[in-house]
């Protein structure tokens, strides 16, 4: 019996150190991983909320134009061709 403790010692001496060790890279890897989550998150939360911006921006932009499409007032008519004999020095852009 005394042979195996003898054996055992030596594999005992080295792999407790080594446990150890794995868990603190296992420990610090996890927390590694864990910080990545949070800043990929957080940037997905600041892409979604600019997409949503834009989103805005293209619905209020598109219902502007189905309301010139679908509006037959001959005022809006006029507007339209006023803006395109503006002079070309002027800030406005004409309308082609």
């Amino acid at each position: 019996m005394s042979n195996a403790w003898a054996f055992m010692i030596p594999i005992l001496v080295f792999s407790i150190p080594l446990a150890a060790i794995l868990s603190s890279v296992a420990k610090r890897w996890l927390r590694l991983k864990e910080r990545q989550l949070e800043l990929t998150a957080a940037m997905s939360a600041e892409q979604a909320a600019i997409h949503a911006t834009e989103i805005a921006t293209l619905k209020e932009r598109v219902a502007v134009l189905n309301r010139i499409v679908t509006d037959r007032n001959e005022g809006l008519t006029a507007e339209i061709e006023a803006l395109r004999e503006l002079p070309t020095g002027s800030t406005a852009r004409p309308i082609h």
